[in-house]
């Protein structure tokens, strides 16, 4: 039987480097940054959630499921994922940032094999360079470590997983398909790169 996969975009964030503006709503060649991940990842899973707090309207035109969350004040990536944890069913939860539109179209076979492989808790992705802690694919029942490890006061993600059994899932063969978007001037950039 295959596994079951739900997706959340992350989508929660103040995005204070893009001048506040929301940016998985910014345009970036004609669609919004959010509908560039849509699309990378939609053939990938079963359900697709997206975790915003703010503009919740906007996001849900896209057709899927918007959840704020659960703690209040921008707690950061953990506080979307842990949300996201608590409302799907699925066999394992990929989680990826709204501001990335290049993410790979076989990110979750890849991550998933990696898993299986090492029989891990979560695989994080890797450029090849350096991981990418909001891109990973978890189990479901980390959402109570994850909780409190949030509810204790902490907040980066790394050293969460750190205390727990993470495989890194090496992309070193699409080396840009991490590149994230958090400056106009990377907007720019970014937008010409697609465009070519």
């Amino acid at each position: 039987m295959s596994q079951q996969i739900d997706a959340v975009i992350l989508a929660g964030g103040m995005a204070r480097r893009m001048g506040g503006n929301d940016k998985g709503l910014v345009e970036l060649n004609g669609k919004p940054m959010i509908k560039h991940a849509i699309d990378r990842i939609r053939p990938q899973v079963k359900e697709i959630l997206i975790n915003a707090n703010r503009n919740q309207g906007q996001y849900a035109e896209f057709g899927f499921k918007v959840l704020s969350d659960e703690d209040s004040g921008y707690l950061g990536p953990l506080a979307g994922m842990i949300t996201a944890l608590g409302h799907t069913t699925a066999d394992f939860l990929l989680v990826v940032p709204c501001d990335c539109p290049l993410l790979p179209l076989d990110l979750v076979p890849r991550m998933l094999a990696k898993i299986k492989e090492n029989n891990a808790e979560m695989a994080v992705a890797s450029d090849g360079k350096r991981e990418q802690p909001v891109v990973l694919l978890i189990k479901p029942e980390q959402r109570a470590s994850m909780k409190a490890f949030l509810d204790a006061g902490e907040r980066k993600i790394d050293f969460w997983y750190a205390k727990h059994h993470c495989v890194v899932c090496d992309f070193s063969d699409q080396p840009n398909a991490f590149v994230n978007v958090n400056t106009p001037e990377q907007k720019q950039q970014l937008s010409e790169a697609i465009a070519n």
